[in-house]
């Protein structure tokens, strides 16, 4: 039976019980470059939301690199990779990257949503099985699905659930996973996550968009930051980074051995028929990559504004969740709590949707941009505010927040 066509009544059904739910979208103007002080929907506002951990989107350095690099190849690439869109700044770029990773090649894309298409649509397919975390990016699953692979989700960081998906598991297997995952700022478990991945025989797909530039020796990730790639990377392992991001840019890349890099690049085919990203963008992340590789300064501050704000936090009272609360949801009783996380995403527990965005627009007539994160970004009952903090933040902008946050804090 044919999917029933939705009528303009029933859409606005929809769009009236989300309303009521308080899942309702919107977009913001923006009328300043990013940074932590922005002007907001005519709003001059103290940002907590950005994913540029590192500061880098309005560095003098990457916007004169791209500058020159359109004085010197113009706007546009103009057609895909593969026809003549493959301009001297990507080649550099791709080798740059493979060289600071240790890995044999990486390949760019223009999003890292389409990296993910690639990389599991390329490595698998029909008679496959895809193992995957639960709370994995939107962009993971959507590849999963659209792969024609069996998917089987593990419970979020549970390594003996994983285990009994693979030993289920038919055709080439594939484990999948965030580093960092972006919603709870956890870690995943890769030490055991690559220790399954060598026993059975499996891909490991490892989405390290939130860890590059912020963790390991010299930005080189959640994998680096283990201990898990400094006598070499393993030929199973393939990395995807975002770089609109850390790198403050835009685009992605694929990262791994010689073989799989060049099926990607063979059958991918959101490689194959799409545009390459203008040259000037890779010549602007060339600069970033290099301040990345010698930023130790600007992450040693990004990991001292973390820990003070989650010390400032828990001395105005906030309760501290444990992985055993998160996992069930209903079991959390607090109305405001600082979730598990030592990276630069650090979530406040709220619960209840409405209440979630009445703290953030409290927070927004303080001056502060904080989102309300609701379903189905994230589980149903596990609404949050998602504060993130970039190197560009001051100890002082740590002190106004927690400020803020204690002022609005949920009475009783």
């Amino acid at each position: 039976m044919r999917d029933k066509i939705i009528t303009t009544r029933d859409w606005t059904q929809w769009l009236s019980e989300r309303e009521d739910a308080g899942l309702t979208r919107r977009l913001r103007l923006a009328d300043s470059p990013q940074d932590v002080r922005m002007q907001v929907d005519g709003r001059s506002l103290l940002t907590f939301c950005s994913n540029d951990y590192l500061g880098l989107a309005r560095h003098p350095e990457v916007a004169a690199a791209m500058q020159a690099g359109i004085a010197r190849w113009g706007v546009g690439a103009g057609a895909a990779h593969l026809v003549n869109g493959h301009f001297g700044p990507h080649d550099e770029l791709e080798r740059a990257l493979a060289e600071w990773l240790r890995v044999d090649r990486a390949l760019l894309f223009s999003t890292g949503y389409m990296a993910n298409l690639a990389v599991v649509g390329g490595l698998v397919g029909r008679g496959d099985t895809v193992i995957a975390d639960r709370l994995n990016h939107a962009s993971l699953v959507d590849a999963a699905q659209l792969s024609g692979a069996k998917l089987l989700r593990y419970r979020h960081g549970d390594m003996a659930d994983a285990r009994r998906q693979l030993a289920r598991a038919s055709g080439t297997r594939m484990i999948l996973t965030d580093g960092v995952f972006s919603m709870d700022g956890d870690v995943a478990p890769l030490t055991e996550l690559m220790a399954l991945a060598a026993a059975y025989d499996a891909w490991l797909v490892v989405d390290d968009a939130h860890g590059f530039g912020v963790w390991g020796e010299s930005g080189r990730g959640s994998l680096s930051a283990s201990g898990l790639v400094s006598a070499g990377v393993p030929e199973y392992l393939i990395q995807v980074g975002t770089l609109g991001k850390a790198f403050g840019t835009a685009g992605a890349f694929v990262a791994g051995g010689r073989q799989p890099i060049e099926v990607l690049l063979q059958r991918a085919r959101s490689y194959l028929f799409t545009t390459a990203q203008p040259p000037s963008l890779a010549c602007a992340t060339l600069a970033s990559l290099n301040l990345i590789r010698h930023g130790d300064s600007r992450r040693a501050h990004l990991q001292g504004l973390i820990a003070r704000l989650r010390d400032d936090l828990a001395g105005i009272g906030l309760p501290v969740l444990t992985s055993d609360q998160m996992a069930v949801p209903s079991s959390v009783t607090a109305d405001l709590a600082l979730m598990p996380s030592t990276t630069p995403i650090q979530p406040l527990w709220v619960g209840d949707s409405q209440r979630a965005l009445a703290l953030s627009r409290a927070l927004e007539t303080a001056g502060l941009l904080v989102p309300a994160i609701r379903p189905p970004t994230v589980p149903a009952g596990s609404a949050r505010l998602r504060v993130t903090l970039s190197a560009a933040h001051a100890a002082e902008d740590v002190a106004q927040l927690v400020a803020a946050i204690e002022e609005n804090l949920p009475c009783g």
